[in-house]
């Protein structure tokens, strides 16, 4: 009987696997499917990153050109405001103003102080005393207007001939603060800022100042670099 030979017999075996696995096509699909993805993948992050620098150094080239430009004010439209409003400078003038200023028992001659002391012919003012004042202070008041001559001529003082109950922590202070603002509607439409004020209050600037400050605000609204009233 013939001996077979071990080494003989793995060559065999490993030559029919080796025939089998090339002979099973079936991973050559995956196989190519993910080196196509991988392909893909790679060259998108490849030029990924190029159009990044790319971006990168446009960026700096218009910050420079456009550092180096002498006439870029030209392109923004801050600079026609700016213009506008220094022409507006001279056409706008100063604010004109309607106070309202109201007391209660006692406050007649503290009214009066107020009003001196807020008093501009330019401005609008009414007067209101509650139902808390008697008749006849509300009668003295309306009495220290009228013989003013100041008051009398310029003809921009008023006070109001019905007293309305005011409790200050409820509806009937806005009624009484918007029929105020009727009443100054109705005489005289030429006014730009409402002021409410009671008698207690007292203005630590003059109204030139105050005129001053408020047209600086309504030609370029910026309290920021406002300057401080001395």
């Amino acid at each position: 009987m013939k001996e077979k030979d071990p080494f003989m017999s793995m060559r065999k075996s490993g030559s029919s696997q080796s025939a089998r696995i090339f002979s099973d096509r079936r991973w050559i699909v995956p196989f190519f499917a993910s080196l196509l993805v991988w392909i893909t993948l790679f060259m998108a992050a490849v030029f990924r990153m190029y159009s990044a620098s790319y971006g990168q150094d446009r960026l700096q080239f218009d910050i420079i050109s456009f550092a180096r430009s002498d006439d870029s004010s030209e392109y923004f439209i801050e600079s026609e405001l700016k213009k506008s409003s220094k022409g507006r400078d001279v056409i706008i003038e100063a604010p004109r103003l309607a106070y309202l200023i109201s007391g209660t028992k006692g406050d007649s001659q503290r009214m009066m102080r107020t009003l001196r002391a807020v008093y501009h012919p330019r401005n609008q003012y009414v007067l209101h005393m509650d139902l808390e004042a008697p008749p006849r202070e509300r009668l003295n008041l309306t009495m220290l207007v009228k013989n003013d001559p100041t008051f009398r001529e310029v003809e921009n003082v008023r006070v109001m001939a019905q007293s309305n109950l005011v409790t200050y922590r409820g509806p009937t202070m806005i009624a009484s603060t918007l029929q105020a603002i009727a009443i100054l509607l109705r005489e005289s439409l030429n006014w730009d800022w409402f002021i409410n004020l009671s008698a207690s209050d007292y203005p630590l600037v003059t109204q030139d100042v105050f005129f001053y400050h408020l047209h600086r605000f309504s030609v370029e609204p910026d309290f920021e670099n406002d300057e401080v009233v001395k």
